[in-house]
C-alpha cells in the first residue's frame, strides 16, 4: 500500500522504521509538526520522526495546522490508500480523514477503551494497573472511539517510569501497526467497534499535576513520579525554590508528609504514610544528581520539609 505515515515524538520512531523497512508498503510522505525551537541551545529542532524521515529521502509535509487551507489538496495528490498514526501531535479534520480508501489508523498506547487521550501510559501508571497495552484503531471524529483492529499487551512494572514502558510499548507497537498494515492490504482486517463499558481518559500531564502531593499514601508519591518521568519531571517546592524529583522507593518509617530526614542509608521523605527514599534530585540550575550527595551539600535542618 502506499502509506502517509503521520508522527512526531521518539515514539513513534520503532513504527515508521518498521513500515520504512517493509517490503509489503511504500511510504510516500512523512506528515510531523513543524520544526521547533528546543533544549538549552534554543536551537530549531525537527521533530524525531521528521528526523528518521530525511534519512530515508522521503518527504516531509508539516503544516502549522492539518486544517489549514491547501493541505488536504496536497495529501489527496499523494493519493495514499492508507495513513498509519502515532503521536502526531494534532487533530484531524473530517476532510482529511475521509482521503485515504482505507483511512487512517492509530497507535495508540493502551488498551482501548481505556484511557483515550493524550497520556495513556501515565495515566496507567498513575492509577496503579498492573498492565496496559497498545491498540491500533481507525481513527474517527471522536476522541480515540474508533474499531479496533489488534492489540498487544504489556505488564507494568514496579520499577516502571513512563518513559521505559513507553519505550517497549513504541517496539512492540511497531510490530502491531506493521501487522495491521499487513491485513488491511491483504482485505482481511476484520475491526471490532470499541466496548462501551471501560472507557477512561488520560488528558495531557500539565507541570501543575506533576508536583508532589506528600501528603498522599506512600504508594500514590511513588506512582505519581514514575507517571511523570521523565517529562514533565515530578517536583516540589524547598525554600521557594522548585526541586525536581526523580522516582522513590516505599520505606517503613514514619515521617510527617514532606519533611526529610537525611541518615547514612539515604535521604527519607514523609508522606501520608510511611516515607519515601529519594533516589536521585534536580536542584534549581543543575543536573539530576544523587540525593545524599545533594542533601549533604545543601545542609538541611531537622525540621526541613518539601512543599
Amino acid at each position: 500500500m502506499r502509506l502517509i505515515f503521520a508522527g512526531t515524538p521518539e515514539p513513534a520512531v520503532p513504527a515508521l522504521r518498521r513500515l520504512l523497512t517493509s517490503s509489503s508498503h511504500s511510504v510516500v510522505a512523512v506528515l510531523t509538526r513543524p520544526d521547533a525551537v528546543a533544549g538549552r541551545g534554543r536551537r530549531v529542532t525537527r521533530s524525531p520522526v521528521g528526523q528518521l524521515a530525511d534519512e530515508y529521502d522521503i518527504p516531509l509535509l508539516m503544516p502549522q495546522r492539518p486544517a489549514e487551507p491547501g493541505f488536504a489538496e496536497q495529501v489527496a495528490e499523494l493519493a495514499p490508500d492508507c495513513c498509519p498514526v502515532v503521536a502526531y501531535g494534532a487533530l484531524l479534520p473530517a476532510g482529511l480523514l475521509d482521503i485515504p480508501r482505507y483511512g487512517w489508523i492509530n497507535l495508540h498506547f493502551s488498551l482501548l477503551p481505556a484511557w483515550r487521550g493524550a497520556a495513556p501510559v501515565q495515566a496507567a501508571i498513575a492509577a496503579g494497573d498492573d498492565f496496559t497495552g497498545a491498540s491500533t484503531f481507525r481513527i474517527e471524529p471522536a476522541l480515540d472511539t474508533g474499531p479496533v483492529y489488534g492489540v498487544v499487551t504489556e505488564s507494568i512494572r514496579p520499577w516502571d517510569t513512563a518513559g521505559k514502558l513507553l519505550a517497549r510499548l513504541a517496539e512492540s507497537g511497531a510490530d502491531l501497526l506493521a501487522a495491521t498494515m499487513d491485513t488491511v492490504a491483504a482485505g482481511t482486517a476484520a475491526p471490532v467497534p470499541q466496548s462501551t463499558d471501560g472507557v477512561s481518559y488520560a488528558p495531557k500531564v500539565t507541570a501543575a499535576a506533576a508536583r508532589i502531593r506528600w501528603d498522599r499514601p506512600a504508594l500514590a508519591v511513588d506512582r505519581q513520579i514514575r507517571s511523570v518521568t521523565p517529562a514533565p519531571g515530578a517536583w516540589t517546592t524547598l525554600a521557594d525554590n522548585r526541586i525536581k524529583v526523580g522516582p522513590a522507593v516505599p520505606g517503613e518509617r514514619t515521617l510527617p508528609p514532606g519533611r526529610i530526614e537525611v541518615t547514612r542509608d539515604g535521604v527519607f521523605v514523609g508522606t501520608g504514610t510511611a516515607a519515601v527514599r529519594l533516589d536521585q534530585v534536580q536542584p534549581p540550575g543543575k543536573k539530576m544528581m544523587n540525593a545524599l550527595d545533594w542533601a549533604r551539600g545543601a545542609r538541611l535542618s531537622d525540621d526541613t520539609a518539601f512543599r
